[in-house]
């Protein structure tokens, strides 16, 4: 009896706590009940430091950033809100996440994606139509080079940009094509920003195949044959630790990491490879 006469007070000083919280939670504003849930939400004034804390972005993307600067990158290249925009060969989306947001409200993304059914563009489709907060106002431009690379309207883009893709056009023997399909794109006074692992001086094009590094003055060459103009170089990605004469070439360092658990923290030390940053334009006529 003393011990149902002491539970007593507990169970009404439980029931008074119970009451409190739950007026507490009945005046809460609804925004901040829903906080943990929330899709982020992007609007005019989004920046690309907000974009880039965002909870759409992954940690491990986020840890990328340090090696990629694309806040500098995309600054470099004169990114706007009000601007349409082609990326070239997005991959897994580590850009699209960052360019989509940041131009759905004033401007307009446009990615191509290959016109097949390989697992990487399935796999890119599934993430975009995943997460239509984010990606609902991206554009896709189906492509099958070398022979169908409509990337937009000619004349109508006034950024194309390209993310390490430039060595496996290369391999696949049609990067003129993609610079020639970049310039048609491209309004008179428009840009092709570019960046992609860079080789060491004097390194063969076989090499380049092989390993994944481009010569930048032999790139820098291929496009200005295309028509562009180089109007800047920016060392945003260099990275001095990467020696660039591993066996299994720029896939060596991560993220790829291809040679598994063998001399892993040495290469995560090294971090992501060396890359040249170039700004190209398109000509306005004389």
């Amino acid at each position: 009896m003393k011990f149902a006469q002491n539970l007593r007070p507990r169970q009404g000083l439980l029931k008074v706590l119970t009451l409190v919280f739950l007026v507490s939670v009945s005046v809460m504003p609804l925004n901040v009940l829903a906080n943990e849930s929330k899709e982020p939400t992007f609007n005019s004034t989004t920046t690309l430091q907000t974009i880039l804390t965002s909870s759409h972005r992954s940690e491990q993307n986020r840890l990328r950033d340090k090696y990629r600067h694309p806040t500098q990158t995309l600054q470099f290249f004169g990114l706007r809100p009000n601007m349409t925009v082609v990326e070239l060969w997005p991959g897994g989306g580590w850009y699209t996440e960052i360019l989509a947001p940041f131009l759905a409200s004033k401007g307009q993304l446009i990615v191509t994606n290959l016109a097949d059914a390989s697992k990487p563009t399935l796999a890119f489709q599934e993430k975009l139509a995943g997460n239509p907060e984010v990606f609902g106002q991206v554009k896709v431009a189906q492509i099958n080079p070398p022979n169908e690379l409509t990337l937009a309207p000619e004349n109508s883009v006034d950024l194309v940009v390209t993310f390490r893709n430039i060595h496996n056009w290369v391999k696949a023997g049609y990067a003129e094509q993609v610079y020639a399909a970049a310039y048609k794109a491209l309004k008179p006074g428009g840009i092709l920003g570019v960046e992609e692992h860079r080789a060491l001086e004097g390194i063969s094009l076989e090499d380049s195949i092989k390993t994944g590094y481009m010569s930048e003055d032999g790139v820098i060459a291929a496009v200005e044959k295309a028509g562009f103009k180089l109007v800047g170089k920016s060392e945003i990605n260099a990275n001095p630790k990467d020696t660039k004469d591993y066996p299994g070439g720029v896939w060596t360092l991560p993220p790829t990491l291809i040679q598994g658990q063998k001399d892993r923290q040495r290469f995560l030390n090294i971090g992501e490879s060396d890359r040249m940053t170039l700004k190209f334009v398109k000509p306005k006529a004389p």
